[in-house]
């Protein structure tokens, strides 16, 4: 029982037990009282009746504050729940599931863009490997390869897809990993959504950063990969989040284009949802 009750009920019991003695003794020693007063008696009698009725009305219109409470305490949570169950039932309606189809290439990065990476350090576009530095990035550009990722995607359930962002890449080879961060971990990565006319196909890009040293990537040949794992979030239009793991089956390229481009026919993609649908309030897209 909280104290607010307590404090009341205690107020009740005191007050109740005073006026039942009062009463008693009134009732006891009328004889005596009546003596003792005379005419005076009645007037004490009409006081302590006026006192226990305006007694008798406050505790009365403290079990009414009491209830009140109660039931604003009551109507809050039943709003909350209301609240909740609007919220889940139109999450659970308006989300976007993807699927990457066909083929994934890996080229250079545009120089428009490594150029907004290293002079304008806009870095929300781009992820790191794991273990390297932004600073020495920005100072020793040409120790790095700058590469592009592009995906096409169909939406396979739920709303039109408003944006697309990316909490870590994985490629596997022969039991080795190689993992790409945002550059502020705590952040994801935006990626680029771009539409094919010619293909009539959505794609997917997002930027990464290799050393040249790393053995995850070489210029003059194929770039083979067991498997690639994607933690991807994925926004709808009407503002409902999805975060969950993508997993891409592929065959590997046997040769490298002129463009220094490596092709990976897709098999197969896998999704697992992570989290439940949720809204996203208050955020541009």
């Amino acid at each position: 029982m909280k104290r607010d009750q307590r404090l009341i009920l205690l107020v009740i019991g005191l007050s109740g037990t005073v006026v039942l003695l009062l009463a008693l003794i009134m009732l006891f020693m009328g004889d005596q009282l009546d003596h003792a007063l005379n005419v005076i008696g009645i007037r004490v009698a009409a006081v302590f009746i006026a006192f226990v009725t305006f007694l008798s009305s406050v505790l009365f219109s403290l079990l009414i504050l009491m209830h009140n409470k109660t039931a604003v305490r009551m109507n809050d949570d039943t709003n909350k729940r209301a609240e909740l169950f609007r919220e889940l039932q139109f999450a659970s309606s308006n989300y976007s599931i993807i699927d990457f189809i066909d083929r994934m290439l890996i080229h250079n990065e545009s120089e428009r863009y490594i150029e907004r990476l290293l002079k304008q350090k806009q870095t929300s576009f781009h992820m790191i490997e794991q273990g390297l530095n932004i600073n020495d990035i920005y100072n020793n550009p040409s120790d790095y390869h700058f590469l592009t990722l592009r995906i096409p995607f169909k939406v396979v359930e739920g709303k039109i897809v408003a944006s697309i962002t990316f909490d870590k890449l994985r490629f596997e080879r022969d039991g080795v990993d190689y993992e790409f961060y945002p550059l502020d971990q705590s952040s994801e990565m935006r990626a680029f959504l771009l539409y094919n006319e010619r293909t009539q196909r959505n794609n997917v890009i997002m930027n990464i950063v290799t050393s040249k040293q790393s053995e995850f990537y070489h210029l003059d040949q194929p770039s083979p990969f067991t498997k690639i794992k994607i933690y991807i979030n994925i926004t709808s239009l009407l503002g409902v989040k999805v975060k969950g793991n993508s997993e891409l089956f592929f065959t590997n390229p046997k040769q490298i284009e002129g463009d220094y481009t490596n092709t990976y026919a897709i098999h197969s993609s896998n999704f697992l949802m992570t989290e439940r649908p949720k809204i996203i309030k208050n955020q541009i897209l």
